[in-house]
Formats: C-alpha cells, structure tokens, sequence
C-alpha cells in the first residue's frame, strides 16, 4: 500500500530550521501502515531534509558548519548568472540533498531517541515550502520483524 501526504511551511530563509518529526508521524499514522518507509522529498532546490538532535546547540553547530563549508558572501558563479545572491544556498541543499528515507515499524518512525527529522530552508528569503511524503508498506503489520 501506497499513502501520499504532504508538509506545507512557510519558511523566513536564510537556513531556517524545521522540526518536522510530529508532522511526518501524522502521516504515517493517517497512512494506517504499520510496516513499511516513509519518504520525504523537498521539490526545491534551495531545501534540504536530514536528521539531527533538535536542540539550538546541536542547530547552531550545524549552521556555523555550513557557514564554513559554503559561506554566504563568498564569490559563486550562480550569482554572477543570476543576480539573485543565493549560490550557497543551492550548494548547501545539494549536499545535504532534498530526501530523507526513515523506515516504520509498528506505526512509528524508528528514529534515535535525540533524532528527529529536520528541513533547513537555505534560500536567501521567505518562502512558502511543500514536503512531499510518501509512506510505503503494510497495514497489517506482516512483515513486521521482532526487536
């Protein structure tokens, strides 16, 4: 079985950071699958999905990394193009990626205790943002493994 949902935000920019475990978890038990995946995709090429512990240390760590790896005043092509001053935004989200697979395990996301399910909007505005999130599995709980 195939349940398809979506996560709509409306994001500041500027490596805004979402928490988007309880929603995904909404959808997976709207889905009535058990067994299974959840995937999520971010169709934007300035966004990104991963996971993290969602605490401001662990947050604010994560974006002074990427400050380092992919600085906003640098000099990037992208910007010369385009003129819009969001080249690292598009570097950012191509390397972190705009998908996130998580598998379900009797209706719940088998994430870490300290792990929930992060979108980093990278672009240099606000932005309305959709998730797309598919769960794929069984709703009988076949399949199911003992832990």
């Amino acid at each position: 079985m195939v349940h398809s949902g979506s996560i709509r935000l409306d994001t500041r920019g500027n490596s805004d950071m979402h928490d988007l475990t309880q929603a995904v978890q909404a959808v997976v038990r709207e889905s009535g699958i058990e067994s299974g995946n959840v995937s999520l995709f971010s169709p934007s090429s300035t966004s990104a999905l991963t996971t993290i512990e969602f605490e401001s240390g662990a947050l604010d760590d994560l974006r002074r990394a990427l400050d380092e790896i992919a600085p906003p005043g640098a000099d990037y092509k992208h910007n010369l193009r385009w003129g819009d001053g969001n080249g690292h935004s598009h570097l950012r989200a191509a390397l972190l990626g705009p998908s996130l697979s998580v598998p379900v395990r009797r209706g719940q996301l088998t994430l870490g205790t300290w792990q929930q399910i992060l979108f980093i909007d990278f672009d240099v505005r606000p932005r309305q943002r959709e998730i797309v999130v598919q769960v794929m599995g069984e709703t009988s709980g076949r399949g199911d493994e003992k832990v």
